[in-house]
């Protein structure tokens, strides 16, 4: 099964996939590989229209 997320919040409209995306992009600039991956926690302020994450509980970031 595959669920997305949308989250629509003052005429901006963005889904869960487009930060998974950008993260991975993020997690692999940093000189790590895709499949080392095993949780991310994304977290999402649409007032800020900012998103955080937390990768293997230790590499974090935001854009």
């Amino acid at each position: 099964m595959k669920s997305t997320l949308y989250v629509e919040y003052q005429g901006n409209k963005t889904n869960t996939d487009e930060f998974v995306t950008q993260i991975k992009k993020l997690w692999i600039e940093a000189g790590n590989k895709v499949k080392d991956i095993k949780n991310i926690e994304i977290y999402y302020k649409p007032e800020e229209n900012k998103c955080y994450f937390v990768v293997n509980e230790d590499f974090s970031g935001s854009f």
